[in-house]
């Protein structure tokens, strides 16, 4: 399993849905490998017995492998094989081969040279050839130097994970498409492993949406998001199976590519007995919303509806359930501050995480969904399984997780948000009658059990093509434990 700033450090909605797979399926041994920022974040999940390995591979910290630089004929090969990578992100109608650049520039990584390699001189002086070539949009911003310095670096970060070897009697299961794809495309063309690919929110467009906000100048924007796009693609085309969250999550990656026939819609779940049905409703009206403090969540559109609804009906309180992630302590600020200025930090209880979280769910009329992008969130369902009305955004796969369950509006519109969330308020006996068919759609198609079985059946269908799978033990613990 390969994940990517997530399980086992860090806790939420992918983290979960990792954990809930591992656990619910101890006949299969899983060696977990984790993209992490400087590889010393401590594991936060209790790891069960079946994960026989685990480690942090770090895409910062010191410079891994050989400091023995390239010459002579090797030298020049590189650089042939990196101006064309390179020509593959920039000008794609160069006619360059991004997958065959890239399985180059693995085999340079897996014998330990290739971080050495893209920190020299030539590799800048290639860079900045490409990028001042007078067709292409991206030289009218006059890159620099700088520009070329700071490209390169994060680009030779973000292909370390290329150094990952992978058993060759394992299936390499990429928990996103993004860097944890790398490990795989470069382990299925080279050992022949089965490549996975699970995504929960469309990995491409939140790197648009991430890079927004990021202060480098075009020119490293261009490069970055054109490797990321890219790479979204070669993934898409070369895995042996995708397994979507959603049918939104399956149109996008027609889109870039994916052979139809190895797509595979498995919806995530939970289980009815774990978000039991919720009870009676607080005495004090109250929105409730619970995940992790980060902008993808956009609390600042559920802030502001908020302040909205409480000009309306001013005894109403809001309760956020969910821990900041390191680095997310200056977004909690700015939280904080825009509440303020709205008027409305005595209503507001900034909760952290619960080790109970249908608690945070009971704990609300109304439970709330502000993100701009999604997957099919895990906050989603569970509240639903404990029979509460929703008011959520339409992202990724959240409008056939609700159904007519629930009532689902634009995202960044609070006025939007704040009308739907009144209406809920305002008409106890529509509350009730949402969240009675909220919780029914949950046990009818989103639990735990089917989710987990699905992905047993591909499992055992990817491993029927490893060496030496007819005597495999995991064939016969999978279809014991599928009856």
């Amino acid at each position: 399993m390969l994940t990517e700033g997530t399980y086992p450090h860090v806790h939420g909605g992918v983290s979960t849905w990792c954990d809930q797979l591992v656990r619910g399926m101890p006949e299969v041994d899983f060696n977990v490998v984790a993209l992490t920022g400087t590889g010393r974040e401590p594991v936060t999940w209790e790891l069960p017995s079946n994960v026989y390995r685990h480690s942090a591979f770090p895409l910062w910290g010191p410079v891994p492998g050989r400091r023995r630089p390239l010459f002579g004929p090797k030298r020049r090969r590189f650089t042939d094989i990196y101006e064309s990578f390179l020509l593959s992100v920039l000008d794609p109608s160069a006619g360059c081969d991004f997958g065959a650049g890239l399985y180059e520039l693995a085999l340079l990584a897996r014998s330990g040279q290739l971080s050495e390699a893209l920190r020299s001189e030539s590799v800048l002086r290639s860079l900045m050839w490409i990028w001042t070539m007078p067709h292409l949009e991206i030289s009218a911003s006059r890159p620099t130097v700088h520009d070329a310095l700071t490209a390169t670096d994060l680009l030779e970060h973000a292909l370390r994970p290329l150094a990952v070897r992978i058993p060759d009697d394992s299936i390499a299961h990429a928990v996103s498409a993004g860097l944890a794809t790398l490990p795989a495309l470069a382990a299925q063309r080279f050992e022949g492993v089965p490549f996975l690919l699970t995504e929960h929110g469309i990995y491409l467009r939140e790197r648009y949406l991430g890079y927004r906000a990021e202060a480098q100048r075009a020119p490293v924007k261009a490069l970055m998001l054109g490797f990321y796009r890219e790479l979204n693609s070669l993934g898409y085309r070369r895995a042996d199976l995708i397994t979507p969250c959603n049918q939104y999550n399956r149109r996008w990656e027609e889109r870039g590519g994916a052979p139809a026939d190895r797509i595979r819609t498995v919806y995530n779940g939970v289980d009815p007995h774990a978000f039991p049905q919720a009870g009676p409703e607080p005495d004090v009206p109250t929105i409730s919303w619970a995940g992790r403090i980060d902008p993808i969540k956009d609390l600042e559109t559920l802030i502001r509806a908020y302040a909205m609804v409480r000009a309306e009906l001013p005894e109403v309180r809001l309760r956020l359930f969910g821990g900041v992630p390191t680095g997310g302590e200056a977004y909690r600020t700015r939280l904080e501050k825009l509440a303020a200025e709205l008027g409305v930090v005595d209503g507001i209880s900034w909760e952290g995480r619960v080790s109970d979280v249908s608690r945070a769910y009971a704990s609300g009329s109304v439970v709330l969904l502000s993100s701009i992008s999604e997957g099919f969130p895990f906050s989603l369902i569970e509240a639903m399984s404990c029979g509460r009305a929703t008011v959520s955004t339409d992202v990724g796969g959240v409008r056939e997780a609700v159904g007519d369950t629930g009532l689902v509006v634009p995202p960044r519109e609070p006025a939007l948000m704040a009308e739907a969330t009144m209406g809920l308020l305002r008409d106890p006996e529509r509350r009730a009658v949402l969240g009675g068919r909220a919780r029914q759609r949950v046990v009818d198609q989103f639990t735990l059990r089917r989710s987990v079985d699905g992905f047993r059946r591909i499992y055992l269908e990817l491993a029927e093509g490893l060496p030496g799978a007819e005597d495999a033990d995991i064939r016969q613990a999978t279809e014991w434990a599928l009856g």
